[in-house]
């Protein structure tokens, strides 16, 4: 089997287990790596170009150890997981006779950061990147993931029916809060835990899944208020009933994961908080932005049930106890304790 059909077959594959789009891509672009450090005759120890089925140990051990040094410890021990994931599946399914990459994997020094240790960056700081961006979209996107904490793709699926703003002026040119969940819940959030990518989900179909375990009503302050105001005031009138939509060649659709990510990469980079390699140790993403949510609220609140709750991560008995305390205890202590960033 040829190199490239190799990679192919074996990305087809993960389509057909229902792998999520983001884990493609990375499957992808790692494999597709070391699939042309392999074809470079100047990289391998053979010094002649050969495919993935021809590689042996050495081989896999000189690619490895080409990307230290360029890259975090923790992203060679994932690039290497990737490669002997892609090496064992082929030689289960009788594709390749061994897996070469075991043996390398298995003595590697470098190990998987399950909790990396993340770039620290204070309220203020946060508070003077938000000030730096203009676009109201963009402004909109980051400042809903900063203080809810959402996951990115929850924050694409959201729907204009799952917000409901104390704002008459707004309601009355937007069905804004059309969900029983929101009835005498004003400023606030409804994050759904069923759309799932490639499912018909509010008359579209999703590109992008919600992990959340439980559906969650998350409170909007006063200023995430300002800025959903500001953005729906913009907003593309279009067929999709998408909150967040696109406002240039992807005009009036839905915002994607993809998307989301490349314009915190974008402004991220030009704070220096992002280095192509650098990993979640340093780089700042959407995802970083729920580290940063979760620190800070939990070290304001003290109280990591109710952080839990907001995150949509916990079990249905805490997840129940505090959405029938919702008007009471969740709100105010989270109006009380949440950071201001404009």
């Amino acid at each position: 089997m040829a190199a490239t059909d190799a990679v192919a077959y074996f990305l087809e594959d993960q389509t057909y287990h229902g792998k999520a789009e983001r884990t493609q891509e990375a499957y992808e672009r790692v494999l597709r790596r070391f699939e042309s450090f392999l074809d470079d005759p100047a990289c391998g120890p053979a010094g002649e170009s050969l495919t993935p089925a021809d590689a042996g140990r050495r081989e896999c051990m000189a690619w490895v150890h080409s990307l230290r040094g360029e890259l975090a410890p923790s992203t060679v021990a994932s690039y290497a997981s990737y490669v002997h994931r892609f090496y064992a599946y082929m030689t289960q399914v009788g594709e390749f006779e061994a897996n070469p990459m075991a043996l390398v994997v298995e003595e590697m020094d470098e190990s998987i950061d399950k909790d990396p240790t993340r770039r620290e960056l204070s309220v203020p700081q946060m508070r003077e990147f938000v000030a730096g961006i203009g676009h109201p979209l963009e402004r909109a996107l980051v400042v809903t993931l900063l203080k809810t904490g959402m996951r990115v793709g929850e924050l694409c699926n959201l729907d204009v029916r799952d917000l409901s703003l104390d704002s008459p002026e707004v309601r009355q040119e937007y069905d804004l809060g059309d969900r029983v969940q929101l009835e005498g819940r004003p400023d606030s959030l409804f994050v759904a835990a069923e759309p799932a990518r490639g499912t018909e989900y509010n008359g579209e179909v999703r590109v992008d899944s919600n992990k959340r375990k439980r559906s969650t009503v998350v409170p909007v302050d006063d200023e995430l208020k300002r800025v959903l105001v500001a953005w729906l005031a913009l907003r593309p009138d279009g067929p999709s009933p998408a909150l967040f939509t696109g406002t240039g060649g992807d005009w009036g659709e839905r915002v994607t994961a993809q998307s989301v990510r490349h314009v915190v990469r974008k402004h991220a980079k030009a704070w220096g908080w992002y280095r192509t390699g650098g990993g979640a140790t340093e780089n700042v993403t959407p995802h970083y932005f729920r580290h940063f949510f979760t620190t800070h609220l939990r070290d304001r609140t003290g109280d990591r049930g109710i952080v839990k709750y907001l995150r949509g991560d916990v079990a249905s008995d805490i997840v129940d106890t505090y959405t029938h305390n919702w008007g009471g205890r969740v709100r105010e202590v989270y109006e009380a304790n949440v950071y201001s960033l404009l």
